[in-house]
């Protein structure tokens, strides 16, 4: 993953590598600094091969990571937001041999960990190494540990190998057409593997990252208006929040959203905002890594597709008899690539592969399904379906069409059960729309049984650490609580 570093220094050793609004670093530096912190970690006598990273985004949460990398250690970036309780079991799973935090936070994580190391202290250390890379064979590795939650909150720990992480930096360059002449903004926090990916990809390319702190709608615009950005990763509530800002932007630009589906009506008006803009959004998993991506020119022709399989990836739906679906027949999808994880992290601090089939194809249970043309569509994940007098309802389909109107901050839909039909669906809604006016959005939009029976409306939802709505949380929230037909 990292030997492209060495190249990249030979070849263009005065290139900015990565810069933040307080800093940069060329890739001569870059190399050198990541070399230096794997020579001082592979002297390091510890138990584990594991660093937890408590660090805020810049270069050095970057060097730790990378520098852990080449080390042959296990990089477990830890989020600033999380609380005790949330950071406790997360070290639970980790059980990280050292963390490495800022002097501000030393004395506060001393109480959740007996090794906590300050940055500013190991930097030091670290720069009496040597500059050259240390000689292991790391392909087999694992390098990286990441939580998720699906919509329990209930955190899991997944792991990541070099070699599944090094073969979806092709995508970058095959699928999302990124060359090493990109200046790439990262605006979200490096906890999560999203932007993650969008800077150690760059840096594999030989681009230049662009970093900020946190998300600031705002000064992402300042950045993309006076500097040579050339593409953007995003979410799609930082879209959201890009169109609040009404600053039309002419350049030719690039956004690569992920994490959620990018509504139709959300890439209408970024568009009005970004008229060269050119869209790329990709579907995936924690566990799956690259599954499909949508292009520019296909989003406008086939706007609610999730896109076609990446280059290196293949996908089936298959109907609840293993048979394979037909065109437009919704299943279960799955997916065989060589991009999937290692597997979880059990309580035993074994790695524990995903379960696959003899061929090797392995679903996380998103149905859908896919066009005549071989387009992806996702209807959404089988725990969530609502079954209501028998008819199979997908609550996203629905959350969808209501996400639409303007004063609707957020929303859930769920099933409640219900004696005759079973379950019936109900829509717990954030923000100031009326339940007249969400039913007449619903009318136009959804076939009658989808439409929701009942309708709560409340001032926040309960989210997991990743930032989606829980639904087991929607569900205890309700209980108790009248609802309104």
């Amino acid at each position: 993953m990292i030997e492209f570093y060495q190249e990249h220094a030979n070849d263009f050793p005065d290139k900015i590598a990565i810069q933040t609004l307080s800093e940069k670093m060329t890739y001569r530096t870059w190399s050198e600094r990541v070399n230096q912190t794997a020579n001082w970690l592979h002297s390091l006598s510890l138990p584990y091969h594991t660093v937890g990273i408590l660090l805020p985004n810049g270069i050095p949460f970057l060097q730790l990571f990378t520098g852990a990398s080449a080390a042959g250690w296990t990089a477990v970036p830890l989020d600033l937001k999380w609380n005790r309780a949330e950071l406790t079991a997360r070290l639970g799973l980790a059980n990280p041999s050292i963390i490495i935090t800022t002097n501000e936070l030393h004395n506060e994580v001393v109480e959740f960990h007996t090794n906590v190391w300050s940055w500013e202290d190991c930097l030091s250390e670290i720069l009496q190494f040597p500059t050259i890379r240390p000689n292991l064979e790391l392909s087999h590795l694992p390098f990286y540990m990441g939580f998720t939650s699906g919509t329990t909150g209930k955190p899991k720990a997944f792991i990541r190998s070099q070699t599944s992480w090094a073969a979806s930096f092709d995508c970058s360059r095959l699928d999302f057409h990124i060359t090493k002449e990109d200046t790439v903004l990262i605006p979200g926090s490096l906890v999560h593997s999203h932007f993650l990916y969008g800077v150690i990809s760059t840096l594999s390319i030989g681009g230049t990252v662009h970093l900020l702190e946190k998300f600031s709608s705002v000064q992402t615009v300042s950045l993309i208006d006076a500097e040579p950005i050339t593409v953007l990763y995003v979410v799609p509530t930082m879209v959201a929040a890009l169109l609040k800002e009404s600053r039309q932007i002419r350049k030719k630009i690039k956004f690569l959203s992920s994490g959620a589906k990018w509504e139709v009506h959300s890439k209408t008006e970024i568009r009005k905002l970004f008229p060269n803009l050119e869209m790329y959004e990709f579907y995936g998993a924690s566990e799956l890594s690259f599954v499909s991506v949508l292009s520019d020119e296909d989003s406008k022709r086939k706007p609610n597709s999730v896109g076609k399989p990446c280059h290196n990836v293949e996908v089936q739906v298959r109907l609840l008899d293993g048979s394979l679906a037909g065109a437009n027949e919704h299943g279960k999808i799955y997916v065989r690539s060589c991009l999937i994880f290692a597997g979880y992290l059990d309580e035993r601090g074994d790695i524990k592969p995903f379960q696959q089939d003899a061929n090797g194809w392995m679903t996380v249970d998103d149905m859908g399904y896919l066009d005549e043309e071989g387009y992806l569509y996702i209807s959404g994940r089988e725990k969530n379906m609502i079954i209501y007098g028998g008819i199979n309802i997908f609550p996203e389909e629905i959350e969808r069409v209501l996400a639409f109107h303007p004063l609707v901050d957020e929303v859930a839909v769920i099933g409640l059960y219900d004696s005759y039909w079973g379950q019936v669906v109900t829509a717990v809604v954030k923000g100031n729309a009326t339940q007249k006016e969400l039913k007449k959005l619903c009318r136009e939009h959804l076939s009658s049984f989808k439409i929701p029976r009942k309708w709560v409306f409340v001032e926040e939802l309960p989210h997991t650490l990743s930032g989606k709505i829980a639904r087991a949380g929607v569900k205890q929230l309700l209980e108790g609580m009248v609802t309104s037909h």
